[in-house]
């Protein structure tokens, strides 16, 4: 008894850490709360292919049991055996079908929504965006725009804006969970998918493949406005100046310190795509520093001091020389000033 109360106990605390565990995550980071067409074709395929488990599972417990019941071992009885029914061509026949039967209710509308998503009849009149995956960040290049970025796509609401995806190491996998599925982002071949927001907001993305130490740390955000505030948040992109110089005279300091230690040999201002690093023009208006840190002055320090403390095994470690943390807090300023916009994740989230 001792020991059958002993695995009860255990069963119990697995299931309440399962229950607990389930309901971690992150807003606008679930795939049951669906705001995007993608994400909509995902959801019902999941309530279907519950349904169907769900029948599964019924069916077989129900068998069970009647079996436990009617065929358990009784007093008096102890050498019966039923009637065998192997060789029985009606239930064989029955057991073979139904599985059939419920693999392709699952498999026609999946099969369909896969081909529905593929589309791409409508990119040459759509928004279309290059898609890089890096480790361990994201770049965006709009295509006809002369608009680059990195983090932060912005796109707008109720349009279908194609993702035309490579990586530039190892794979990738781009996944907005609330708007869109999953498209593996290879560094051979161009991947094509295309996302569709239905409400403006900010949702959060992230690297659904394993592609090194900070894999989990590879996020990003997706920001759905409205079409009049990304046409202005382009034209914004569109008429930066790389080289003006801040009002702020800290900030003044920062940029020329940003280019004495030839930060500018990685990272780009501006329509520029020569970088090896994250593409800072409107590295103010975002949210996040590297995908994971709120980004404050503080955390930007923190970074330019020891950025493989926050991102193991990014590629900023070691690439530039040592600055003292006074030089770190003047280039922050200067960074924290690289404000374009009045489009942000902010404003997109009120």
């Amino acid at each position: 008894m001792k020991g059958w109360m002993g695995k009860l106990r255990a069963f119990c605390l697995l299931g309440l850490t399962a229950l607990v565990l389930s309901a971690c995550g992150k807003e606008n980071l679930t795939a049951l709360d669906p705001k995007g067409y993608g994400a909509d074709q995902s959801f019902n395929l999941i309530i279907l292919s519950t349904v169907v488990m769900l029948f599964v599972l019924a069916v077989v417990m129900i068998v069970y049991t009647i079996v436990l019941i009617r065929y358990r071992k009784k007093k008096g009885r102890e050498d019966y055996i039923p009637k065998q029914v192997e060789g029985n061509k009606t239930l064989e026949t029955i057991w073979t079908i139904i599985p059939i039967i419920l693999l392709l209710i699952i498999a026609v509308p999946t099969i369909t929504a896969t081909f529905d998503l593929a589309d791409e009849s409508a990119a040459s009149d759509s928004l279309n965006v290059e898609v890089t995956g890096n480790q361990y960040w994201w770049h965006f290049n709009y295509e006809g725009q002369e608009v680059q970025t990195s983090q932060d796509l912005y796109i707008p609401v109720g349009e279908k804006v194609y993702l035309n995806m490579m990586s530039s190491d190892v794979i990738h996998s781009f996944w907005v969970p609330t708007i869109a599925g999953k498209m593996d982002v290879n560094p051979e071949n161009e991947n094509v998918m295309y996302i569709e927001a239905q409400d403006e907001g900010v949702y959060w993305g992230k690297c659904a493949e394993f592609c090194g130490p900070s894999h989990s740390l590879m996020d990003f955000k997706v920001v759905a406005v409205s079409q009049e505030e990304f046409d202005q948040w382009v034209d914004d992109m569109q008429n930066v100046d790389a080289e003006e110089e801040p009002a702020d005279a800290v900030a003044q300091e920062g940029q020329s310190l940003f280019e004495e230690n030839n930060c500018m040999s990685c990272h780009a201002i501006g329509s520029s795509p020569a970088q090896i690093g994250p593409n800072l023009t409107n590295f103010g208006d975002r949210s996040q520093l590297a995908g994971v840190e709120d980004l404050t002055k503080e955390n930007l320090v923190d970074w330019i001091m020891d950025p493989e403390a926050i991102k193991p095994g990014n590629k900023m470690t070691g690439q530039y020389p040592d600055v003292s943390e006074d030089e770190a807090s003047k280039i922050a300023e200067y960074l924290m000033q690289l404000q374009p916009s009045d489009v942000t994740p902010e404003s997109a989230d009120n």
